[in-house]
């Protein structure tokens, strides 16, 4: 197994599409079956590899989105994606010249699918282009590049998104839901498992310099987030503990396991485990006086299954990334608000924490944030 795209479709079983969507209010028009006349958004994507495929894929699918351009550093592999997506040459960039999208009225935003750590740069170069940009995440490998894009799309007057696909997801935004309606009480505790045994020694994920680290940043994130919108508070500290057993494969810099706790406002406590060595670790679990919300799992590419004391949750599965770029083009195009936030500064908040994270891991001391 390579890669953390290969974990989730083993675990989840793959993508299955079903036909009636969760109806909530963050949910896509995806179920409106009447013919869509409104504006496209027309997307580029940037960074060629497995996810972008199936970014691409998904977008097939979309109303309000359009695959419209690629970005990449292979022509071999962009070749055989125009012809499997019927983008044209014009429409076709190297990351040497890719600043010329500034000229192209086919491209309103590109979608950033590189590694962690050539974000920084894309983003802002993408921004002064005049395109608005969605960014897989982390959107950085720490918080100040964070803060430099986001002021470098605010400059431009672009919008910068961030790749969130489960704030989107229907079971996901159901139990965001019944928290905020006061279903399970005084929020207590949760519990953020994120794991799985990394392939490849010599790919990106494991070097430092393309990745910013390790686990971490890769799956961890998810923890992190997930621990946000499940509590609905940001954490005022964290402590943290790494193990590493295989120094030859996760070098410095590269975390293999980190064990971190966060405390909230109210007096709730989050406890979370990002890990690269570890199987079948894709759970979420929340609890509060009332009653308690599990998903699992929980961030996998679906079906995301969740149940609540009051029993199971039964939303039917869509193609997350479908759903999330017609949500994101609701958001760029009209100026939607979704449940949860998918913003820049969104992607902030998880850099500043996983920045804390990194420090108490190495001191042994909480860290305030």
């Amino acid at each position: 197994m390579n890669s953390r795209r290969d974990f989730l479709q083993k675990i989840t079983g793959g993508l299955v599409l079903m036909n009636m969507p969760f109806n909530g209010s963050a949910q896509s028009e995806l179920s409106n079956e009447s013919p869509y006349d409104g504006p496209i958004l027309r997307l580029a994507i940037m960074g060629l590899g497995s996810y972008g495929k199936r970014v691409a894929d998904a977008l097939q699918a979309c109303k309000m989105a359009k695959l419209t351009g690629f970005i990449s550093g292979s022509p071999s592999k962009m070749k055989d994606w125009q012809a499997k997506f019927n983008v044209p040459e014009a429409n076709c960039y190297n990351y040497e010249n890719f600043d010329r999208i500034i000229d192209n009225p086919e491209i309103d935003a590109v979608y950033v699918i590189t590694p962690n750590a050539l974000h920084h740069d894309q983003v802002i170069r993408v921004a002064k282009a005049g395109k608005h940009v969605i960014c897989e995440k982390p959107m950085a490998i720490n918080a100040q590049e964070g803060k430099e894009m986001i002021d470098a799309c605010n400059k431009a007057n672009v919008k910068l998104l961030v790749g969130y696909r489960m704030h989107f997801e229907a079971n996901t935004l159901e139990l965001v839901g019944m928290r905020n309606e006061g279903k399970f009480g005084k929020v207590m505790y949760f519990q953020g498992l994120c794991g799985f045994k990394i392939g490849d020694p010599k790919q990106w994920r494991l070097n430092k310099a393309l990745a910013g680290g390790g686990a971490m940043m890769d799956i961890g994130i998810y923890a992190i987030n997930g621990a946000r919108y499940m509590v609905g508070e940001e954490p005022v500290w964290v402590t943290a503990q790494e193990t590493k057993t295989n120094f030859e494969k996760f070098k410095e810099g590269v975390d293999e396991t980190i064990q971190f706790q966060m405390g909230f406002p109210s007096g709730a406590v989050a406890s979370c485990l990002s890990s690269y060595n570890i199987q079948n670790l894709d759970r979420f679990f929340i609890t509060g006086e009332k009653g308690f919300g599990e998903l699992l799992p929980a961030t996998g590419y679906g079906p995301i299954e969740g149940r609540t004391n009051f029993g199971k949750l039964n939303n039917p599965h869509q193609v997350h990334q479908t759903t999330q770029m017609e949500e994101m083009a609701g958001i760029i195009l009209n100026g939607k608000q979704p449940l949860i936030p998918v913003d820049g500064y969104e992607g902030l908040k998880d850099l500043k924490i996983i920045d804390a994270i990194f420090l108490a891991a190495k001191t042994g001391k909480k860290v305030n944030l």
